[in-house]
């Protein structure tokens, strides 16, 4: 179980150092790591261990065939805008990048979701 641990740990590192690419770019989250703008989420690591990255639908179709991935699968449900990203790949900083910052580019087109936190504190 040890070993489950160490991988997992080593892939949310190679995440970690993704996400510092971006400049604009924040993790959040502690046990499913992921990043947001606007209320929408962009990238996450499953419980699965694997990342799963939002993409347009031209740029997702092109990733698919490329990596030979898929939809993310969570939970019985199919992601239709979001690809897994293959270990192969999460450990190419460099060339998983670009797919990085299309996300972020993308989902920052995307309508900002209300917020449900009250920003008013008594």
């Amino acid at each position: 179980m040890e070993d489950g641990i160490n991988l997992r740990a080593q892939k949310i590192e190679f995440y970690d150092k993704l996400v510092a690419t971006h400049p604009d770019a924040v993790r959040k989250g502690d046990t499913i790591p992921y990043t947001s703008l606007n209320g929408h989420m962009y990238s996450y690591f499953t419980k699965d261990n694997f990342m799963a990255l939002k993409l347009p639908a031209d740029e997702r179709l092109k990733f698919i065939e490329k990596y030979g991935t898929k939809l993310v699968e969570q939970y019985g449900i199919v992601q239709k805008e979001y690809v897994m990203v293959p270990d192969s790949l999460l450990k190419k900083t460099d060339e998983l990048k670009p797919y990085f910052f299309i996300s972020y580019a993308y989902t920052s087109t995307l309508k900002p979701k209300p917020t449900t936190k009250s920003k008013k504190k008594e």
